[in-house]
C-alpha cells in the first residue's frame, strides 16, 4: 500500500472514533513509519513480535500541571510490519483501527493486561 494511502486509512480511523473519545485527545501526532529502528526488513505473513505501533510520551493518568513542557505526546505506526501480520487491504485497515485504538489506551493510562481486557 502507498505512504499517501496508508495514513488516509489512519486519518479515517481517528475519524471514526467515538466523539466522547476524540474530545480528549489533546496534543498527540500520529506518525507513520516504516518499520521500528535497529529491525531488519519484515517478510510477509510473519506475526510473531513485530512491533505495529508505539505511544511515546506520558499518559494522561500521569500529568500534571507542574511537568515541564516536553513537546507532544505521539504515537508511531509502522506500515511495513502492519502489511507483513496482513494478507488483504481489508486486514490492514482493521490492523490499523486496532493499533491506533491499542496505542491511545496506552495514551489513556491503560497497561497491556487492562487492554487485553478490552
Amino acid at each position: 500500500m502507498k505512504r499517501e494511502h496508508f495514513v488516509r486509512v489512519v486519518e479515517e480511523t481517528l475519524d471514526s472514533l467515538p466523539e466522547e473519545f476524540r474530545s480528549r485527545i489533546r496534543n498527540v501526532a500520529v506518525l507513520v513509519e516504516d518499520t521500528p529502528p535497529n529491525q531488519s526488513s519484515p517478510r510477509p505473513g510473519r506475526r510473531s513480535r513485530l512491533v505495529l505501533g508505539i505511544f511515546h510520551g506520558v499518559p494522561t493518568t500521569k500529568k500534571s500541571i507542574f511537568d515541564l513542557p516536553t513537546g507532544p505526546d505521539h504515537i508511531v505506526l509502522y506500515q511495513k510490519n502492519i502489511e507483513a501480520v496482513c494478507s488483504s487491504e481489508a486486514e490492514v485497515r482493521e490492523q490499523i483501527r486496532l493499533t491506533v485504538i491499542h496505542e491511545l489506551g496506552h495514551y489513556f493510562g491503560m497497561d497491556e493486561a487492562q487492554l487485553k481486557d478490552v
